[in-house]
């Protein structure tokens, strides 16, 4: 199976609130959106945001010019029908990131999902070119990943774990850390995860 057939299956076969790294509330990435310091018209963009409620919680703070980018067309139907009318005000990419070619630059990136998924570094380097196209002097870019303290696994899949430093030194120079937080995040069964979320501006 394919990483595109993985999570069409994951995402056909399991409610949006029963995958392991469902949040009702993404507390901590509104939190280091607003302290980004973006306008609230400034171009954001959430890769890997599939089902996620993050794009609920910037519209209801007022950000108006966002996109949701995920390689699962289901997660981001679930997106639409949750959102209703207000879905009309986002734009919505399926594509997988390390073949994406980015048409326009976005003042904010951020990834809860996805970069941690990427073992092989022929992805990772396909994402950068991706994070590099996407973005342009002065964006904010914040990644989430398992800390390293996290699984090692996720949706049978193995994964990447990293800490601010470990990120910092795998984006390279064009990306400086600007601020870094932990987050135990409870999973809806109940199991107890470790994540680090890293802010970094574009030089």
């Amino acid at each position: 199976m394919d990483r595109k057939q993985h999570w069409d299956s994951v995402y056909t076969t399991r409610a949006e609130t029963e995958v392991s790294w469902f949040q009702d509330n993404p507390a901590l990435s509104l939190a280091l959106i607003q302290n980004s310091g973006i306008a609230h018209d400034a171009a954001l963009i959430d890769i890997g945001g599939g089902a996620s409620r993050l794009a609920d919680a910037l519209l209801a703070e007022g950000y108006g010019n966002l996109a949701v980018l995920d390689i699962a067309a289901a997660a981001l139907e679930k997106s639409r029908t949750r959102l209703g009318e207000a879905a009309s005000r986002i734009d919505w990419i399926v594509a997988d990131i390390t073949q994406w070619q980015p048409t326009r630059a976005y003042r904010l990136w951020h990834d809860r999902a996805v970069f941690h998924f990427l073992t092989e570094p022929s992805d990772r380097a396909a994402y950068k070119r991706a994070l590099l196209a996407g973005t342009g002097a002065g964006s904010q870019i914040i990644i989430a990943s398992f800390a390293p303290d996290g699984p090692e696994r996720c949706s049978g899949l193995p994964v990447t774990r990293y800490s601010p430093q470990s990120l910092q030194t795998e984006l390279g120079a064009d990306f400086v850390l600007q601020e870094s937080r932990h987050e135990e995040h409870r999973t809806p069964g109940g199991n107890l995860q470790h994540f680090q979320f890293s802010r970094f501006a574009r030089l």
